[in-house]
């Protein structure tokens, strides 16, 4: 069997910039557990499956597994589908996913990138046993916030703050399955923020959109505007224009495809 496959930057204007991800179009799904051998066998921060919607409320059904995982939601794998899609058609204008547990996404032209609708997760202020410590923060630092979909908020106060940590990968790991999102004030930008996620084999995301369904209200409330410009802090890098809008959020940025070929199986 003969796959294509492609290798896309996302969230990135230049190659080896952004969150790689990898797009795998099929005619039909394979078993689960050749999806899963196929991410760890790409080695990315997530893969995305296509097949054609047959159901009609979308154009494709999309799936994402990290190299250890499936996941329920991945903004910046759905966002580089949209470009393998949309930069193979330049009668389309936009493309709709339906997904398992996140509803219908969607990614549109844009000027020179994409927009990409995602849906809007609101955190709330709770507690998160472990998670300064593990962060390496002592127990007065920064407030949390969670949201039940999976997602623990760290608010900082600097920016420096953000990106001097340490975290104990172990520990985090050790909290659950949740990714773990620390931000704070930007310098260049409004807000930064970084993200772990070693629960699900991925000790840091280069740029994770899934993070931004849950920054984008929060900090659209806390600026008191809906519309902010964001940066994650990586080793990669990667910048998120976002928008608050009602249940969703507008996430914009560029991909760049780096690699084009044919998998085998």
């Amino acid at each position: 069997m003969q796959l294509p496959f492609a290798q896309i930057d996302a969230f990135a204007d230049r190659p080896f910039t952004g969150n790689q991800a990898a797009v795998m179009p099929l005619d039909a799904w394979l078993d689960d557990a050749m999806l899963q051998a196929i991410a760890e066998e790409n080695n990315l921060a997530e893969t995305a499956f296509l097949v054609p919607d047959a159901s009609g409320a979308a154009d494709y059904e999309l799936r994402w597994f990290t190299p250890a995982v499936e996941v329920a939601l991945c903004g910046h794998a759905t966002l580089a589908s949209g470009h393998y899609l949309l930069s193979r058609d330049a009668a389309l204008s936009e493309v709709r996913f339906r997904t398992r547990r996140a509803g219908i996404l969607s990614v549109a032209r844009e000027g020179e990138g994409y927009a990409m609708a995602l849906p809007a997760y609101p955190p709330v202020p709770a507690d998160v046993p472990g998670l300064r410590a593990a962060l390496g923060l002592a127990e007065d630092q920064g407030k949390t916030l969670r949201h039940p979909n999976g997602y623990d908020l760290m608010v900082l106060d600097s920016e420096a703050a953000v990106r001097a940590l340490t975290p104990d990968f172990r520990a985090l790991a050790a909290i659950g399955d949740t990714l773990n999102i620390v931000t704070a004030p930007g310098e260049e930008t409004d807000v930064v923020s970084r993200v772990f996620a070693p629960a699900a084999g991925i000790d840091e995301d280069p740029v994770t959109g899934s993070a931004h369904c849950v920054l984008t209200p929060y900090w659209a409330a806390r600026l008191g505007r809906t519309r902010f410009t964001a940066f994650q802090a990586s080793a990669r890098g990667g910048h998120v224009a976002c928008e608050a809008a009602r249940d969703q959020v507008m996430l914009r940025g560029r991909c760049v495809t780096v690699i084009e070929g044919t998998f085998y199986l």
